[in-house]
């Protein structure tokens, strides 16, 4: 077994990690009904005898004595974190792995990334060094994070390129949540671009998320629900967005609904990791199937279903749609339309009670409708995980490297653009030590250079046959 290390930063990441670790609690104690620490508990757990003072010894076997998550969670504007360790998690984390300060980064990218980023620097190394060093068989790290503020962004990205320098050898997913057209944030453009510059260089994988896509995959549930459309086979609190159940009794806040559904994302994409299945997909295989260029390692995640059935029995009809759905644009977690656009690869990770046959029926019955890349058109990459999700008689991931994530970014150089040729705003930044107009230059030119590249490759689409010079294949 591998562990995983998860790494929050900033309101956003924070508030998302909390979710993902009440949810995982609830997912391990719905499996592990003795109260023993298993493997799958070690994945992102260690068990601590708190008794022997301070954090005691890991115990490796028997019992479990008192749960601690692998987890860094770095914010410079403390509430969000106080509110974690004041609330049902509190004893999850110890003061060893928090980094908090009080005046937070004004939502300005280089506060975070130039100023927190050196002051920070030796404790966000030895912090990381002795969460390593709790793991046998570290396997990746998970960096939880917002594009638009300053402290998510800015010193999320750095963290991002001090696990390269310091574990060049872990992986580094990392889970970026995208602004919206709308946002109260005026710089989140600067900060977005700024952060993606460090994302497309330091990342082995990232997960685009967008607010607004949350936005409306709430608000359609919500309708479904209100309308009774889903008849008597709906329970009423959706799993995916609502905390029913689970260790949080307090009023629930707007963004609760959109985190939860992040957290499920990170949830399904580690199951494989954390339990048993005919068809186990290790994260490191995702990387190396999905990610055929450096650079192009932007994966399109949609999740389904997205209600929590009553009735168990699962007919092949209801089956077949949720493999659809994965491919419809309202089951997307950002505003994508996958059907027109060009796959390099896709994974689909599915729990519960699934056979291969219906995956493999499902893939053959999708692939007229989607566009692979010539030289990769058996890209599939699939993983199967007994433990379906809590509430749940089964669940699906998808996972697509695909250029339908090209919008998100077009969209998001024009808003930059907008600012930058007014130059609103600069001052606030180039009075920062060390930043200077070349870093916003420098970013943009990497963002337009990451645009081209996907033209390119829709530029191929329905065309001849034709084997990219990058991609060496050793024989």
């Amino acid at each position: 077994m591998t562990q995983s290390v998860v790494v929050q930063v900033g309101q956003c990441g924070n508030q998302v990690g909390c979710r993902f670790w009440d949810l995982a609690l609830r997912e391990h104690a719905a499996v592990n009904k003795k109260g023993i620490y298993d493997e799958a508990l070690s994945s992102f757990f260690r068990n601590v005898d708190t008794r022997s003072g301070g954090n005691g010894p890991d115990i490796y076997k028997g019992k479990i004595r008192s749960l601690k998550a692998r987890a860094l969670l770095i914010d410079m504007e403390e509430g969000v974190v106080n509110e974690i360790l004041q609330g049902p998690l509190r004893d999850v984390f110890d003061s060893k792995q928090l980094i908090t300060d009080v005046s937070g980064s004004g939502n300005n990218w280089a506060v975070g990334h130039k100023i927190y980023g050196c002051q920070y620097r030796e404790n966000l190394v030895e912090k990381l060094r002795k969460t390593a060093e709790h793991c046998d068989c570290l396997q990746c790290f998970f960096i939880i994070h917002s594009m638009g503020g300053g402290t998510g962004s800015g010193l999320g990205t750095f963290v991002l390129n001090l696990l390269e320098e310091e574990f060049p050898e872990v992986y580094r997913f990392v889970t970026s949540v995208y602004p919206s057209g709308e946002d109260d944030v005026i710089t989140s453009p600067y900060n977005s671009v700024l952060a993606m510059k460090e994302l497309n260089e330091h990342a082995d994988c990232v997960l685009p998320i967008e607010n607004e896509s949350l936005f409306e995959i709430v608000n359609k549930i919500n309708q479904m629900i209100n309308s009774g459309k889903l008849g008597s086979t709906v329970k009423q609190n959706s799993l995916v967005t609502s905390s029913a159940g689970s260790a949080k009794t307090l009023q629930e806040k707007p963004f609760d609904a959109m985190n939860n559904i992040v957290a499920n994302l990170l949830l399904n994409l580690t199951s494989s990791a954390r339990f048993e299945g005919s068809l186990n997909m290790d994260l490191n295989e995702i990387s190396m199937n999905l990610v055929p260029f450096p650079r192009l390692h932007y994966l399109v995640s949609s999740l389904t279903p997205l209600y929590t059935l009553a009735d168990v029995n699962v007919p092949s009809r209801r089956l077949d749609q949720m493999f659809s759905d994965a491919f419809s644009r309202d089951h997307q977690l950002i505003q994508a339309d996958p059907k027109h656009s060009l796959y390099l690869a896709c994974a689909l990770l599915v729990r519960g009670n699934v056979q291969v046959s219906d995956l493999r029926r499902n893939i053959e019955r999708l692939k007229p409708s989607l566009h692979f890349v010539s030289w990769n058109q058996e890209g599939w990459k699939t993983g199967l995980c007994s433990v379906p999700p809590v509430g749940h008689s089964h669940s699906l991931l998808a996972l697509a490297n695909s250029t339908c994530v090209k919008p998100t970014f077009i969209e998001l150089k024009d808003r930059f653009m907008k600012l930058y040729k007014k130059k609103a705003h600069l001052h606030h930044y180039l009075q920062i030590d060390g930043m200077e107009q070349s870093c916003f230059s420098e970013a943009i030119s990497s963002l337009s250079d990451l645009i081209e590249e996907y033209n390119d490759l829709d530029a191929t689409k329905g065309g001849p046959r034709i084997d990219p010079s990058r991609l060496k294949i050793a024989v």
